[in-house]
């Protein structure tokens, strides 16, 4: 399923929806009922129309990367041992599950 904005003339309102490619809102009472929002005081019966975005792009990153912006990146070696490929100094590079010793520090990365 993919996100589409839809503007309602009525209103001046764009609203983002997730829907499969092929269907089709055309009022905003469907558009509403989609996004699980209020129509408000707009009729349900106002037509919409379906702007063009662009595609919203995947790009892979390094580990380097991933650990630069604050993430963590866990591979499973065993059952319930995992190697912390974005470790930072301090942090263990094993991590069990049944010990919290070997957590990475998420407090220092800025995370709660």
């Amino acid at each position: 399923m993919s996100f589409y904005d839809y503007y309602c003339p009525a209103n001046k309102r764009t609203v983002e929806v997730r829907h499969g490619i092929k269907e089709k809102l055309k009022t905003w009472g469907d558009v509403c009922k989609k996004a699980g929002i209020e129509p408000g005081n707009t009729p349900a019966q106002s037509p919409v129309e379906r702007l063009i975005s662009s595609p919203g792009v995947s790009t892979p990153m390094g580990n380097s990367k991933l650990k630069e912006i604050g993430f963590s990146k866990l591979v499973k070696k065993d059952k319930g041992v995992y190697e912390n490929m974005t470790a930072r100094a301090k942090e263990k590079r094993i991590v069990k599950t049944n010990d919290p010793s070997t957590f990475p520090d998420f407090k220092k990365r800025g995370l709660d």
